[in-house]
């Protein structure tokens, strides 16, 4: 008998990979089960996310059968507005995200490989940048961006729909996008610091391996050395940050748009879909009759599911991918 138990407790033991493996598969569940629907119903929501029933109880009513997530104010109905605004938030954290990447491996990358003076300048506008406010460089950035692009997609309007007359952007729907646009501009564009310092330390300690002393002997160009031979080496680390930044995204504009200055009504994302319904707590303390918990509960949960789910999934890929803990 002992000697069963001795043979069935390694293994037992040895199967550490198996929570890391359940929370992946948690996280990429919560995450299938949320971003699917809100894309596959496009077609949907940005139809019916806008439509006002002004009629007499239309206007707040609670989740019911024919509307799964009641209805707000202005008779619009919370899903599909909730659906839309989650594709919107996931777009913008997606697409935060690859930017992010795109600019922290270049800008790390080229500092690790060329070192010296340029690896020292480079990094110092790095270290620079990381002693300002977050928050604060992505509304300035969002504020000198909006500008540019809400007149570029009135010039893009005109010209692609070909009339003057019937511009495939008009005023109200290019502020709408704009606002969409230069937010996922503006968070990437200052969240690439963390990748920047992680693909720099793996450079350095990639650029003395014996394979890039072999590159460098047969005259291998720079270019080619960075894309061939660095670049397959660092797609570990760029797999798991971008993971984990793309939760850091969509949180950002989640707190932008709750407090006003990022996605704009009548466009739904869950930052202004959760500070719509904000005044429902001030009610829930106040212990007032009528508490309309809908609006604030179901844009909160989808967001705090897709962040936990996005978290999950970055934390079994960084187990995974990561060569020091896979070591440990």
């Amino acid at each position: 008998m002992s000697d069963a138990v001795a043979v069935q407790t390694p293994l037992l033991n040895n199967a550490g990979w198996r929570p890391r493996l359940s929370s992946g598969w948690v996280g990429g569940l919560l995450l299938l089960m949320i971003a699917l629907p809100c894309f596959v119903t496009l077609p949907w929501s940005l139809g019916q996310y806008n439509e006002h029933n002004m009629a007499e109880g239309m206007q707040l009513r609670p989740p019911s059968w024919s509307e799964p997530m009641g209805t707000d104010l202005f008779g619009q109905s919370v899903m599909w507005r909730s659906l839309l605004g989650g594709a919107i938030s996931l777009t913008i954290g997606g697409c935060a995200a690859l930017i992010s990447v795109f600019i922290g491996v270049t800008w790390g990358a080229t500092a690790g490989y060329i070192g010296g003076r340029v690896d020292s300048a480079m990094m110092r506008v790095v270290d620079v940048l990381y002693g300002l406010p977050y928050i604060l460089l992505v509304v300035l950035m969002n504020l000198a961006l909006k500008p540019f692009v809400y007149n570029g997609l009135l010039w893009v309007g005109e010209h692609v729909s070909g009339s003057k007359g019937n511009p495939l952007f008009n005023e109200s729907s290019a502020s709408g996008m704009s606002g969409v646009v230069t937010l996922l501009l503006a968070i990437g564009g200052v969240s690439w610091l963390t990748m920047a310092r992680v693909i720099r330390g793996q450079v350095l300690s990639l650029r003395s391996q014996p394979f890039m002393e072999a590159a460098r002997a047969v005259g291998t160009g720079h270019v080619r050395t960075m894309l061939v031979h660095l670049l397959p080496n660092l797609i570990g680390p760029i797999v798991v940050y971008a993971t984990l930044t793309v939760p850091q995204a969509i949180l950002q504009e989640s707190f932008l748009s709750f407090l006003g200055i990022g996605v704009e009504a009548p466009i739904p994302s869950w930052g202004n879909l959760a500070s719509e319904g904000l005044p429902q707590l001030h009610k829930m303390a106040t212990h007032a009759d009528k508490v309309e918990w809908w609006l604030l509960l179901f844009p909160c949960l989808l967001l705090g599911m897709t962040l936990m789910g996005l978290n999950f999934l970055g934390d079994a890929l960084r187990n995974r991918l990561d060569p020091k803990r896979a070591k440990t």
